[in-house]
């Protein structure tokens, strides 16, 4: 059932004084990019009329084709609490579409969309709950963001010393008066890191929820006068900011990962078992989504509680992919190594079709490890066939490569944006000459 109608729109609209509406949507690199219109042209944009230029977005349209056009979700319609007063701000999220009423195959929430479709196809709903971790740090005189964090906390600290917590409610009150269903709000392990999560939902609502906090977050953080960061990996000899991805399937509105006869008495079903395994079998593809900068590799070491080793387990945290504890409703697979900085829309579509291919094809896992990985040597992990994770973005993308299913799933056009995209990231930052090696090198050689 639908949450809003276009007359209900129009009618908050009037009886809020909402001056401007954001039309957002979602570029392929996870960018939230949005165009904003007065309250009168609201009913066009209702109408799905309003046009945007998509070759001015990089990875999107060539200018052949440039001309887009937003359909808003008018399940999306919330008003944004931290632009409030005379003229206040409100916002829908949209759906790209070419001037032929066709789906833009280059619109990352179609790409989830499509995927969502063969899983309904199958029987499937897919539930996912997010655990976003990210930084908030000082800015400098001029309002730009340091590297000087805002305390000296550590996991699970309070106030006093946690002085993140004050912008951490004020995002917290905000998120609420947007609908989100607040789970937890905590400091995290490294200095000046903090967590917020909220409930799980449907994969489309939490992609959408996935943009509007990061939104809101640093939304909030930059009223207060600091920054929020989602950079994975900000601080040297810290811990990196992960995005955990919590994932089940249900059917006819039961969590189908829970078998309580499961001979492993692990409590899973097949369809658990299988998913995990379709998602061990294309990791190395998905990796190029789900860490998708350089810097995303600097988190994914050894030594910093960051997954590396490609394992599931439902006792420890070491492995790449954990099963919580909880079971019945609750049961579902936990993959560890995404990061805040990944596209949600297209993160949760890979990971979903990775799943459905292992339950197709009746995949089942290597056993589970129940050992802590993060203690055992590289000979050990060999021994016992345990691989890693792709150690940069440049073999990310060449397991990308190599990966129909994962391609097929981002479509020609997201495929090979996102692939030109990333592969320029990567010569810019191969040509540069870092600080590192300057230190290192220049009176040595």
């Amino acid at each position: 059932m639908a949450k809003y109608t276009k007359e209900q729109i129009m009618k908050i609209i009037e009886e809020n004084d909402i001056g401007f509406i954001r039309l957002q949507f979602t570029d392929v690199l996870g960018c939230l990019k949005n165009v904003a219109i007065t309250s009168d042209k609201l009913e066009k944009a209702l109408d799905n009329k309003i046009m945007f230029d998509g070759s001015s977005i990089e990875g999107f349209a060539r200018i052949e084709e440039s001309d887009m056009y937003l359909r808003p979700d008018l399940d999306t319609f919330e008003i944004l609490p931290w632009r409030p007063g005379v003229d206040s701000v409100a916002r829908l999220i949209c759906d790209v579409y070419d001037p032929e009423g066709n789906p833009f195959a280059g619109d990352p929430r179609h790409c989830l969309k499509n995927v969502l479709d063969e899983a309904e196809e199958m029987g499937y709903s897919f539930n996912v709950g997010p655990e976003c971790e990210f930084f908030i740090f000082h800015v400098d005189d001029n309002g730009r963001p340091t590297t000087l964090t805002h305390d000296t906390s550590g996991y699970f600290d309070l106030g006093p010393a946690d002085l993140g917590g004050n912008v951490r409610r004020e995002i917290c009150l905000a998120l609420k008066k947007m609908g989100f269903e607040l789970e937890t709000s905590h400091h995290e392990v490294a200095h000046g890191q903090h967590e917020i999560d909220f409930k799980y939902d449907d994969a489309l609502k939490t992609a959408d929820n996935i943009m509007t906090f990061k939104l809101a977050v640093k939304s909030i953080a930059k009223k207060m006068a600091t920054c929020a960061v989602f950079m994975p990996k900000p601080l040297k000899g810290e811990n990196g900011s992960g995005m955990h991805t919590n994932m089940s399937l249900t059917r006819d509105g039961k969590n189908i990962f829970y078998d309580p006869k499961d001979p492993l008495k692990n409590g899973l079903s097949k369809e658990a078992y299988s998913f995990i395994a379709g998602l061990m079998e294309h990791i190395d593809a998905i990796t190029a989504i789900a860490n998708p900068i350089i810097n995303s590799y600097k988190r994914l070491l050894p030594g910093y509680e960051a997954p590396v080793q490609i394992a599931w387990s439902c006792k420890n945290r070491s492995p790449l992919i954990r099963i919580p504890a909880a079971r019945g409703s609750e049961t579902r697979i936990e993959l560890r190594s995404p990061d805040p900085a990944a596209n949600p829309y297209l993160l949760l579509a890979c990971c979903l079709a990775a799943g459905l291919d292992g339950i197709k094809k009746g995949l089942t896992p290597p056993d589970s490890v129940n050992y802590n990985l993060f203690n055992m040597t590289q000979e050990e992990l060999e021994a016992q066939g345990i691989r890693s994770l792709p150690t940069n973005l440049k073999e990310a993308l060449e397991a990308l490569d190599s990966d129909e299913l994962i391609k097929d799933t981002l479509g020609e056009h997201i495929y090979n944006n996102y692939r030109e995209l990333k592969l320029r990231e990567w010569a810019e930052y191969s040509e540069d000459i870092s600080r590192w090696e300057i230190d290192k090198y220049i009176q040595n050689c």
